[in-house]
């Protein structure tokens, strides 16, 4: 006979794992993977074509860091914020203006850490004017040729049901209108964080930047608009939000390896995860419960001796 109080503890904690889900599932899409295999383990309309917001800046820095890596880009060289920059722009929370002269490596923090619009599209500016034009015979800008080069990226990584039309991810006034999925994105993210540089630039809390404007120089203090890092071993990727595209968000957490023994062999398991959610009226909840989810369902997986579906790869 199984005592009262079992029960209830027993109960209880079914009640709280399914509000979990069912709090996660209030999203309208979501991807949890193992981010090493890019298994994935659980996932709710993960090809649903939707508006992401500022998550857009993922394929924005990954062009620029791929633009440094390939063509020895520099990314301490300075650049001039241009006027298109802030044409269009509601917000400038940095306080750039015209002729404002800064790194491109601040741009990148700038742009991943407080999701500056203005830095995003002064990247896309300057860097679009180093690429070779994807299309030819068009008469493109530099911010068209970038945006064509965050497109091709796309492709690369069979991100089938993406679409970029600017380098930051705004969609209001905008045709055509930008879209991905939480499948695609989950494919970019783990492009993403297998570099370095862009890990690092996402994992930072606060950042102080400079910037030059008519030969003074001025500082700002970036703080991450991500308020989940730094915990449940959280350290990345990305918010993003719209009127359209809702509260959406990337979650990268880490656990120490695991160590597997069978003899004389030594196996070791990376435990990285990844959360994509799209969508959301309250992510960072969401965002955190999916996260305990995703542990628990990796265990299971883990425990069972890691075996996948193929199909359930990204």
């Amino acid at each position: 006979m199984h005592s009262p109080r079992r029960f209830l503890i027993f109960f209880a904690a079914f009640l709280a794992s399914a509000s979990a889900v069912h709090s996660a599932a209030a999203a309208q899409a979501y991807l949890i993977a193992d981010a090493q295999t890019g298994y994935v383990l659980e996932e709710q309309e993960p090809r649903k074509k939707l508006q992401v917001g500022s998550l857009t800046k993922i394929a924005t820095a990954c062009v620029v860091l791929d633009w440094s890596e390939r063509k020895s880009g520099d990314l301490n060289g300075m650049v001039t914020i241009p006027p298109e920059a802030l044409q269009g722009m509601s917000e400038n929370p940095i306080g750039f203006q015209p002729g404002d002269s800064i790194t491109l490596r601040d741009l990148l923090y700038a742009a991943l850490v407080q999701s500056d619009n203005i830095a995003a599209y002064t990247l896309a500016s300057q860097v679009g004017s180093q690429l070779e034009s994807v299309e030819v015979g068009a008469k493109l800008t530099p911010t068209d040729i970038f945006v064509a080069q965050m497109n091709a990226l796309a492709k690369q990584l069979k991100m089938e049901r993406t679409r970029f039309v600017n380098p930051h991810g705004i969609d209001w006034k905008v045709k055509p209108l930008p879209y991905s999925t939480a499948e695609d994105l989950a494919r970019l993210t783990r492009y993403a964080m297998n570099k370095p540089s862009f890990r690092f630039y996402v994992s930072q809390k606060e950042r102080q930047i400079s910037f030059n404007r008519a030969g003074h120089q001025l500082n700002y203090v970036l703080r991450n608009t991500n308020e989940l890092l730094g915990k449940m071993g959280i350290d990345g990727v990305k918010t993003g939000t719209s009127a359209r595209s809702g509260q959406c968000l990337i979650l990268y957490a880490d656990r120490e390896s695991e160590v597997v023994r069978q003899g004389q062999m030594e196996t070791v398991y990376p435990r990285h995860l990844m959360v994509v959610l799209l969508g959301s009226t309250n992510r960072f909840e969401e965002g955190a419960a999916l996260l305990q989810r995703g542990w628990q369902l990796y265990d299971q997986w883990a425990a069972a001796g890691r075996i996948a579906d193929p199909k359930k790869f990204l």
